[in-house]
C-alpha cells in the first residue's frame, strides 16, 4: 500500500477511522469523506506523516459523491483503493416504523454506495484497483428489528457482485467485507421507530470484536485481493454456512438470538 491512494467514507469513527489509521501505517495516501469535516481534522493531527485529504461528505447526496472523487483526482491524480464504509442503522419493527426511516437507510448506505462507486469507477479501472463495500452479516441474513438495514446490505452485496463481474477482464478487484458485531458509534446512532437516534447501545460492546482488528482484516483482505470476507466465526462464518444448508433452523436461532437484546422490538 505504500504511496497508493485510498478513499475511505464514513471515516470519522468507528471502522471508517480505524481503516484510515490502518491504511496510513501501511504507507497509503487518505482521502477522508465523512459529515463531521471537524472529526476528520481531528484525525488528520494524529496522522503527521501521511498524506491526507479530508471532504465533509454526505454520501446520500450524489453531489457530495462527486465532489469526493474529484478532490481525490485533484490533488492525487489517481484513486488506488475505494472503501464504501459509511452507513446507519435502525432497530424497529417493521409494523411500527415510519417509511421514511427505511428511506433514509437505503440513501446513506445503498444509493450512497451507488454514487461514490460511479464516480470512482472510470479511475479505479485505470489503476486495476479495489473497490470496496463495508455491509454486514445482516446482508446475509434478515436481522428482525433491522428491515432497513439488512436490505440495504442486501443490496449493497448484490450491486458490488454483480459489478466485479461486469469488470471481471478489465482487472477491478471487488471485495465484499461483512463484519460481525463490532465495537462502533452505529448503534447509538441507529434510528428509531420515528428516525430519533436509539441513544444507548443495546449490546455489551466490549465483547465484540473491536474496529482496529476488523479494520486490520479488511485491509489484508485488500491487499490480497479477496473477493469476499466474512468476519467473526460464530455470528458470521456459522451465520452464512446455516443460511445456504439450513435456512429454517438459523431464521429461528436468529430471532431467539434478537429477542434476547436488552428492550428487543420483538418482545413488545
Amino acid at each position: 500500500m505504500q504511496n497508493k491512494v485510498v478513499v475511505i467514507t464514513g471515516a470519522s469513527s468507528g471502522i471508517g477511522r480505524a481503516l484510515a489509521l490502518e491504511f496510513a501505517g501501511r504507507g497509503a495516501k487518505l482521502t477522508l469523506g465523512a459529515r463531521r469535516i471537524e472529526r476528520l481534522k481531528e484525525l488528520e493531527k494524529e496522522l503527521p506523516d501521511t498524506e491526507v485529504l479530508s471532504v465533509q461528505t454526505d454520501v446520500s447526496l450524489e453531489a457530495d459523491c462527486r465532489n469526493l472523487i474529484d478532490q481525490t483526482i485533484n490533488h492525487f491524480g489517481r484513486i488506488d483503493v475505494f472503501i464504501n464504509n459509511a452507513g446507519i442503522s435502525m432497530r424497529a419493527l417493521f409494523e411500527e416504523v415510519e417509511l421514511e426511516v427505511l428511506r433514509r437507510l437505503m440513501d446513506v448506505n445503498f444509493w450512497g454506495t451507488v454514487y461514490c462507486s460511479k464516480y470512482a469507477l472510470p479511475y479505479l479501472l485505470k489503476t486495476k484497483g479495489s473497490l470496496v463495500g463495508v455491509i454486514s452479516i445482516a446482508g446475509y441474513v434478515g436481522l428482525p428489528g433491522r428491515t432497513g438495514y439488512s436490505a440495504s446490505k442486501f443490496a449493497v452485496r448484490g450491486f458490488l457482485d454483480t459489478l466485479r463481474i461486469e469488470n471481471l477482464k478489465k482487472g477491478l478487484h471487488v471485495l465484499v467485507a461483512a463484519p460481525g458485531f463490532t465495537a462502533s458509534e452505529v448503534r447509538k446512532s441507529a434510528l428509531t421507530d420515528s428516525g430519533s437516534a436509539q441513544g444507548e447501545t443495546p449490546r455489551d460492546e466490549s465483547k465484540m470484536m473491536s474496529a482496529e482488528e476488523c479494520a486490520m482484516h479488511i485491509a489484508h483482505a485488500v491487499d490480497r485481493r479477496k473477493r469476499q470476507l466474512v468476519l467473526t466465526f460464530v455470528e458470521g462464518k456459522v451465520t452464512v454456512f446455516l443460511g445456504k444448508f439450513f435456512p429454517k433452523l438459523l431464521d429461528k436461532l436468529t430471532y431467539n438470538h434478537m429477542a434476547k437484546e436488552p428492550n428487543s422490538p420483538l418482545n413488545k
